[in-house]
Order: C-alpha cells, then sequence, then structure tokens
C-alpha cells in the first residue's frame, strides 16, 4: 500500500509523524528517496514548531536527518500495535476544527437530515420536496451576498428555512471543533463510528495546515466522520455527532507549499472517495473544490483573528460537496457504514488516505495525550 505516487513523492515536501516504539513516542518525518527520515531536532521538536517557521517547506527540505525505515514498510504497518513503528495523524498540537455547509448539495443534504429529524426514511421524501423548492438556485450564489439575502427570504416564505441554510449562504461560516489536540488518527487505522448512530457516512475533505499568525502552510487529506441520525435530531447534537473516538482522520502526511504545490492547487482540488464493504457494497464519490461556496481563506479568516487566537495554529476542515444518497441495503433509506467498510480518499498531489470503519468502543483508546507527549520530548532532550 502506497500514500503517494511516485511523481507527488518527487515534486513534494511533506511533513508528517510517526510512532517509534524504541522511543515510546512520535517522531517528526519527511520523505526522502522513498525513505522515511527523522527530523526531530531542538529546532522542530513538533509539526507546530516547523508550521510557524517562516519557510516550513524549506527548512524540512535542509533539515537533518536520519533513516528510520522503508517508506513502503511504514505506511503498511498496522497503527494500532504501538510495538511497531507506524504513520500517525501528521499533527500535533493544532488545534483540530471543521468547517460545516461549505457546498450546495451537502447543504441540502443537511436541511433533509434535519427535516427527516435523523430518519433515514423519510429522507428521500423530503429530498424531492426540498428539491423542488431549491433546486439548483444555490449552486452559483456567493454566501453572505445580496443575491443570497434574497434566497434566504424566498426559502423562509417557502417554510423550508433551516440553521443550516443560514450558514450555508447566510454572512457567518459554521465553524466548530472537530477533535481534542492528539485524538485525530492517521492513515492505516480504524475510525471510529458512536454506537448510538445507524445512519452515518464518511465526509472526504482537504484539511487546511494554518499557523498561530493565520497563514495556511500545507494542506492533508481528511475524513470528518459523520453521523447523519443524531446530527440530524438537533442541531445541538454536533459534539456528540462529531467528537468521538476515532472519528476525525487526518493524512497520509501535511504537503507544505512550496514552488510545486500551493493554495491555487488547494482550491482546484479534486477528490475521489471510495467505499468498500465486507458485503461487496461499493460506493464512489466525489468532492470538487471549485464549487465551494466560501474560499478557503474567508474560512481561515473566520476561524482565527483578532476575535480568536491559536498560538499553537489550527487544522481546519474545509467541508465536502459529497452527500450519500445511493441505497444499500433498503430502497429509499440511503447509504450508512457497516463495520469493516475500508473507505479510501484520494486527490493529485496530496495522495491517499485509506481507514477501516469500527465502533470508536472498538477503536483503540486515545491515551496519548498533551502531557505524555512533554515528557516524552523532555526525555529525549528536544525540549
Amino acid at each position: 500500500m502506497s500514500f503517494y505516487t511516485q511523481d507527488e513523492l518527487a515534486k513534494g515536501t511533506f511533513v508528517g509523524r510517526v510512532w517509534r516504539p524504541d522511543i515510546m513516542g512520535p517522531a517528526i518525518v519527511t520523505i526522502r528517496d522513498t525513505k522515511v527520515v527523522d527530523i526531530s531536532t531542538r529546532a522542530g521538536p513538533t509539526v507546530r514548531d516547523i508550521c510557524e517557521m517562516e519557510d516550513p517547506a524549506d527548512y524540512v527540505t535542509r533539515a537533518e536527518g536520519h533513516v528510520i525505515g522503508n517508506f513502503e514498510t511504514l505506511a503498511a504497518a498496522n497503527p494500532g500495535d504501538p510495538f511497531s513503528a507506524h504513520f500517525l495523524a501528521p499533527c500535533d498540537l493544532q488545534s483540530v476544527k471543521a468547517c460545516g455547509v461549505t457546498f450546495a448539495n451537502s447543504m441540502v443534504e443537511r436541511v433533509i437530515e434535519e427535516l427527516a429529524a435523523g430518519d433515514a426514511q423519510k429522507a428521500e421524501e423530503i429530498r424531492n420536496r426540498v428539491g423542488a423548492v431549491i433546486g439548483d438556485s444555490l449552486r452559483n450564489i456567493r454566501a453572505g451576498s445580496p443575491e443570497a439575502v434574497k434566497v434566504k427570504q424566498t426559502l423562509i416564505e417557502e417554510g423550508v428555512w433551516s440553521p443550516y441554510l443560514e450558514v450555508g449562504i447566510g454572512p457567518d461560516a459554521e465553524v466548530f471543533s472537530k477533535a481534542q489536540i492528539l485524538s485525530s488518527v492517521g492513515p492505516g487505522a480504524k475510525v471510529g463510528l458512536h454506537p448510538i448512530s445507524s445512519w452515518n457516512n464518511p465526509e472526504p475533505e482537504v484539511v487546511l495546515a494554518v499557523s498561530s499568525k493565520g497563514e495556511i502552510v500545507g494542506a492533508a487529506l481528511g475524513n470528518d466522520v459523520n453521523l447523519r441520525d443524531v446530527e440530524g435530531r438537533s442541531a445541538l447534537l454536533l459534539s456528540k455527532a462529531k467528537d468521538n473516538n476515532a472519528s476525525c482522520s487526518i493524512g497520509p502526511m501535511i504537503r507544505l507549499f512550496d514552488q510545486s504545490f500551493s493554495l491555487a492547487d488547494v482550491r482546484s482540488a479534486e477528490l475521489e472517495l471510495r467505499v468498500e464493504g465486507t458485503d461487496g457494497f461499493v460506493l464512489k464519490g466525489h468532492s470538487s473544490m471549485s464549487q465551494i461556496s466560501r474560499d478557503p481563506e474567508d474560512l481561515v479568516g473566520q476561524t482565527i483573528g483578532r476575535h480568536h487566537q491559536y498560538p499553537d495554529g489550527l487544522m481546519l476542515f474545509l467541508g465536502t460537496l459529497f452527500a450519500p444518497t445511493q441505497d444499500r441495503d433498503v430502497a429509499g433509506e440511503g447509504f450508512t457504514h457497516k463495520i469493516g467498510d475500508v473507505v479510501t480518499i484520494s486527490a493529485p498531489g496530496l495522495g491517499q488516505l485509506r481507514n477501516t470503519v469500527d465502533l470508536s468502543t472498538e477503536c483503540p483508546e486515545w491515551t496519548f495525550g498533551v502531557s505524555h507527549l512533554m515528557r516524552n520530548l523532555a526525555q529525549r532532550g528536544l525540549i
């Protein structure tokens, strides 16, 4: 299994983390000539510290280090085994935030979830009714614009106004806390569903690496695991729907911005999703960043600024166009995960992020927090 193509590895500057059992802690790594190189130093003991540098990509390219393994071998390692080296989520001290309802199609599905009160059986009928009112009228509307205000009033009059439409076309973006610091899982790991959920789906997204100064320094792929029935019952259950054990996957690594890759590439990114079930079911999906209704820089500006600081920077999920309606078992009930589903998210330049679905209660517990990281770094003489 490979995270990246040879062309991506040859052109890109990547930084990530690998769990090293010999030090019982994470190492900061990059890829050089198909080798995984540990570049952990006192100058850059964390990914956070590297993202705070004036030119993160230049630092990673020049940093001294030592080879700790073959890239393909480590990419195939079991992330659930603390006694074998394996890739982790590429972020560490950064807050993990997410933007919701940033695409027209997913916005319509959120309205349907709310009107169906989390009942998948009601969703199809409501989807047809709401679609007749909304149609494609939202696709080319800039969020917060005068045109959006007019559409909002029309929808209120039609009786289909929703908080999801407010954040979808109103002036303020939805930004929520997706995961706790250091709780995200990486490539190859299990992703978790809260056991109370029976209607859920993956959300393939681009995740920005943002410094404490609000500068976007790189990007990765992410799976913002979504519990449609829980959030559909009430928007106030967002935290319960989004922040659970192993419910946030980021990776495989952060591709840092340099001459070969920039925010322009993020804006034009084409994400592909493939879900393969043990029952033979296959779901394919797509998310095109060119159709996002809010520019990534606007989303970053609404998250970090004078109104809210992030001293250790943040990882920001940008939302997804993907909203699954393909039936899996029962006609009209749409898609929902089954245990054992293999979810693969890919995009040219950003590689491939693959995870296997399980219940949050069955995924490995999150036990390595900030205090553990600080003690580990101190023992290694890195801080």
